[in-house]
């Protein structure tokens, strides 16, 4: 509170990063908090987040009432050889770059914010140099273990780097060491306060042994393909030892269905195939005993948070192959079991089996999870954002 009160009645807050919700909605829960911190304190928040046309903010933002711009930017293709750097669609992207960062200095230039924070994803770039050009302080959010290409450009122009793990600090340059803090990966509110009994209740789950553990399978909200074909040939094993709520994606769900179609009448009930979980997830998750997943950061974020043991399947293509390396952040640590490369539906059995036939098993894997857990990483964000502006 403090802090509130040595601050401008109205702060001035530009948001950047988008593309995915992975850096969409650490930025939203952020907002969200500094504008509870803010208003504890009398004050107000003028927010102004700085995207992209096509990405997931695009759509987020306004819809949170939040003022929206644009600008442009570029992907820029890594490679080992410098040569391909400067291939035609990296060159392209770099001049779009350029344009962009133009147009991020006029409206930062003209909002004058007291911080601007960028949470990574390609167009956090223009905006985060802009914010250097036009000497405001910078504050990056790293959702991952490993810094993504975005914020390793921009280290060195920020103010503080608020990271997701304590092992991220020896992965920094040396150099930008010191405006390192870790803070955690801010998790939606809501998520945190989920109920069981209510999950049955939405999900009319009627047919669930409760003496029996539930496992909750998601690929996101679109499916995964590959944690659907596995659970698929997997299914039989799986409900004569758990209650399942299978989030499939919307594509996958006749498919799915039609392949449960064949189990025995009294185990169809403990299997609940879905398309879509929303608003009743943070019930979900609390009804769910075992977790088997993707491995983004969002995920790890709320499954520690709330201490669930989990199995993940990391997405191979993800950028920089970092839900491997946050899926091996956690196995090593005993809080998550990693199934990569060549999967198969006897290697998820193998992994899921001992965490749903032994509570102990379980209960040391969740209390190893909860140890990497942040529920309050929202506030630690909003700390370091309003220590920026000091």
């Amino acid at each position: 509170m403090d802090q509130v009160s040595r601050l401008p009645a109205l702060f001035r807050l530009v948001v950047t990063g988008g593309g995915t919700g992975g850096h969409t909605y650490p930025a939203l829960t952020a907002v969200r908090a500094l504008q509870a911190r803010l208003a504890a304190g009398g004050g107000a928040l003028d927010v102004l987040w700085i995207g992209t046309e096509t990405g997931l903010e695009a759509r987020v933002a306004p819809a949170e009432g939040i003022a929206f711009r644009t600008v442009a930017t570029g992907k820029i293709r890594r490679s080992s050889n410098p040569l391909k750097m400067l291939g035609p669609a990296n060159v392209k992207d770099m001049a779009r770059v350029t344009l962009g960062v133009a147009q991020a200095r006029k409206i930062i230039g003209a909002f004058q914010p007291d911080v601007v924070l960028a949470t990574g994803g390609y167009v956090a770039v223009p905006a985060g140099l802009a914010a250097r050009m036009c000497k405001r302080p910078l504050v990056l959010h790293e959702q991952t273990v490993r810094l993504g290409l975005a914020n390793r450009r921009l280290a060195g122009s920020a103010a503080r780097i608020a990271l997701s793990s304590e092992s991220s600090l020896p992965l920094l340059p040396q150099e930008v060491r010191s405006a390192a803090v870790v803070t955690g990966n801010p998790v939606r509110p809501e998520v945190l306060t989920g109920n069981a009994d209510r999950a049955i209740t939405a999900l009319g789950a009627v047919g669930f042994e409760r003496r029996l553990p539930t496992l909750y399978v998601t690929g996101g909200a679109q499916g995964a393909q590959q944690i659907n074909g596995l659970v698929r040939d997997a299914l039989p094993w799986l409900v004569e030892r758990a209650n399942i709520v299978h989030q499939c994606g919307p594509d996958n769900f006749e498919g799915l269905r039609a392949s449960a179609a064949g189990l025995p009448p009294h185990l169809a009930g403990r299997y609940h195939l879905t398309g879509f979980v929303g608003s009743e997830l943070p019930d979900v998750l609390a009804l769910a005993d075992v977790v088997v997943s993707r491995s983004g950061a969002g995920t790890l974020a709320e499954l520690t948070a709330l201490g669930k043991p989990a199995v993940f399947v990391p997405l191979a293509s993800s950028a920089g192959n970092e839900q491997a390396h946050n899926a091996r952040h956690l196995q090593e640590a005993g809080a998550a079991i990693a199934l990569e490369g060549e999967v198969t539906a006897a290697h998820l059995c193998e992994a899921v089996g001992p965490l749903l036939t032994d509570p102990a098993r379980r209960e040391a894997m969740a209390k190893a999870a909860r140890t990497h857990g942040r529920p309050d990483a929202a506030d630690r964000l909003v700390d370091v954002i309003l220590s920026a502006a000091q």
